[in-house]
């Protein structure tokens, strides 16, 4: 039986569709919400083995934003690629011409959740038009680094060891409900039992909607083998890096760093919480998202509140 999310009375005031295109041989689906006459339009790119459900809970903080949140290929409802392999190259690729095939190059705003950064930092590195970057909880150095060095072991050793298995042995290993409650309660830092149990609900519910294991096992390559920082020199749009105090993947000196060297980058540091911001603070994330993009002049006007709804966040000083 699923736990109720906390916020599914916001969703439900939202219009959401479900609509798909086909790029690079991939079937993507992909959801629009919010109004259609909306000023602001963001493209998301999720995090690894998640889909378009994981940001919800952010985009119901701001409804006046048209959100778009495609399952990105071999995961959720879209298919795997057929074109380019399903590297940061090929999804970056990807991601690209969805955003072109949509009419959105130059005018929507990319946002990337962990290996979702990597992908939008990569493509717009690239040549993707975007007028602002968005990184939440991004994988600023490599996920082969991470504070939680036992962790990082253990997740290498498994997904390497679920490749070399036959097909069918290591598509059941993925899937053990004990392989997703260990990522889950690894992540999850909220002492609030309510929301642990649906934080827990939301992996054992969509994080085993993967195409293939090949495809899945590609995808994990690919996310250890760069990081933000890889592309971070051919970025030079305004960008906000909502980071995590206790990330297990990346450690906080890594932001700062990847900060310094960026042309035009602030970081907001969330204090007490860790890779899952979208699910633990969804409601902190919006306000800093909401706060930067008033700022570069792209969203609405900042409500006298706002600069006091971000607590405990620490600016970084490049």
């Amino acid at each position: 039986m699923s736990v109720h999310s906390p916020y599914a009375e916001l969703l439900d005031r939202m219009p959401i569709e479900r609509r798909e295109v086909v790029i690079l041989g991939s079937t993507t689906r992909y959801w629009v919400y919010g109004p259609v006459d909306a000023p602001l339009t963001i493209v998301i790119a999720h995090g690894y083995r998640g889909e378009h459900h994981g940001l919800e809970p952010v985009i119901a903080q701001l409804p006046g934003i048209r959100w778009i949140g495609p399952d990105m290929p071999g995961f959720g409802e879209s298919t795997p690629l057929t074109e380019v392999p399903h590297s940061i190259d090929g999804f970056a690729e990807w991601l690209t011409a969805f955003v072109d095939t949509l009419g959105l190059s130059g005018t929507a705003v990319m946002l990337g959740h962990s290996f979702g950064t990597i992908i939008s930092a990569k493509a717009v590195s690239a040549g993707l038009k975007t007028p602002a970057l968005i990184l939440v909880n991004p994988i600023s150095t490599s996920g082969l680094e991470g504070p939680s060095k036992f962790a990082t072991v253990v997740t290498v050793a498994f997904y390497r060891l679920a490749g070399r298995l036959p097909d069918r042995w290591g598509a059941f290993l993925l899937k053990r409900w004990i392989v997703v409650q260990f990522m889950s309660s690894t992540l999850a830092k909220t002492k609030d039992r309510d929301l642990r149990r649906w934080i827990h609900d939301q992996h054992h519910t969509y994080f085993n909607n993967f195409a293939s294991r090949d495809s899945v096992v590609e995808a994990f390559e690919a996310s250890v083998g760069s990081d933000v920082s890889t592309y971070a020199g051919g970025i030079h749009i305004p960008t906000l890096l909502i980071a995590a105090e206790l990330d297990d993947i990346t450690p906080v000196q890594a932001h700062r760093d990847l900060v310094a060297t960026m042309t035009d980058a602030r970081l907001e540091l969330l204090l007490g919480v860790g890779h899952l911001i979208h699910y633990e603070v969804p409601e902190l994330a919006a306000a800093a998202i909401h706060t930067f993009l008033v700022e570069q002049g792209l969203f609405g006007s900042l409500p006298p509140e706002a600069s006091s709804v971000v607590t405990g966040s620490e600016p970084a000083q490049p």
